[in-house]
């Protein structure tokens, strides 16, 4: 449980020193800098560690062959790992490294082409399908969670700060994680969720900040963001204007994002290797402002 408090102090007759009311330590957002509090997803707040990973693969590329073994497509059953990995590296090179997303049904799309496979040869209800296939893997085999991050998440709702979250969302799409997040228990403590699939754009990209900028009402100077990415989540929270706190865990699952030769020096507003320490950093951050 995450134990300390970001004060708003007033002094006796009403005027506001900036650092709360030490007689009852209460919270309120009104009174301070600091009104929202954003996360990164993957990394940050749930994990895949190498044998979920596998799980999940193994069930999307299971589920896809039956699929299309259904409609006739038999002989291309030794193909579709190869379609399943080509496409990863095809998203990769058209589209999120130039910091761009796309739905979900594209990513369908994309590996029936590296099948040699005409999408627009499939009906509707064989496209959900495999998509369905696709996306689903997470929600039936679940993502660890990072240490700390509902109690985090509670406690900072808990304290009347607007909550938030951005995720780049890779093969997962938004509309999977939220089930996830609601079934992992910590979707009750986030206002906005923000998702690349969705708004077609990734982080460090400003417009996706904004999305969840003007989801959660408040100015970016009134906003910090947690992530363990130091481009994507410090640097794009940074260059909008935002504080920024760079999570780095000791152990990192398989969700890392590659990396980017940026040759930028990006030094976060404060750092944590454990998000029981998040709360005293932002703290640190709020008596510095």
């Amino acid at each position: 449980m995450v134990a300390s408090s970001i004060y708003s102090y007033r002094v006796p007759g009403g005027a506001d020193t900036g650092r709360g009311d030490h007689r009852t330590g209460e919270i309120n957002p009104a009174d301070t800098m600091l009104k929202a509090i954003a996360f990164d997803l993957w990394e940050t707040l749930i994990t895949d560690t190498p044998d979920l990973s596998r799980r999940q693969e193994r069930l999307r590329l299971t589920r896809m062959e039956e699929i299309l073994r259904g409609r006739g497509h038999g002989a291309i059953a030794d193909r579709i790992e190869h379609a399943y990995r080509a496409l990863w590296s095809r998203c990769q090179d058209l589209y999120w490294s130039a910091d761009v997303d796309i739905p979900c049904r594209r990513h369908i799309e994309h590996f029936l082409e590296e099948l040699q496979l005409a999408p627009a040869s499939f009906d509707e209800p064989v496209l959900a399908e495999l998509e369905h296939a696709y996306a689903g893997a997470a929600l039936e085999i679940l993502p660890a969670v990072v240490a700390g991050a509902p109690q985090a998440l509670s406690e900072i709702k808990s304290r009347g700060f607007g909550v938030g979250l951005i995720s780049n969302t890779g093969r997962t799409p938004g509309s999977v994680l939220r089930a996830i997040l609601d079934a992992l228990g910590m979707s009750a403590s986030i206002d906005v969720m923000v998702f690349s699939n969705e708004h077609g754009q990734c982080k460090p990209r400003p417009s996706i900040f904004e999305e969840l900028r003007r989801g959660l009402g408040v100015r970016y100077d009134e906003m910090v963001f947690v992530g363990d990415n130091l481009y994507a989540d410090v640097h794009g929270a940074q260059r909008c204007g935002m504080r920024a706190v760079h999570f780095q865990p000791p152990v990192r699952g398989t969700a890392v994002a590659p990396h980017i030769e940026h040759g930028l020096e990006i030094v976060p507003d404060a750092r944590v290797t454990a998000l029981a320490d998040l709360l005293p950093a932002l703290e640190r951050l709020q008596d510095e402002a």
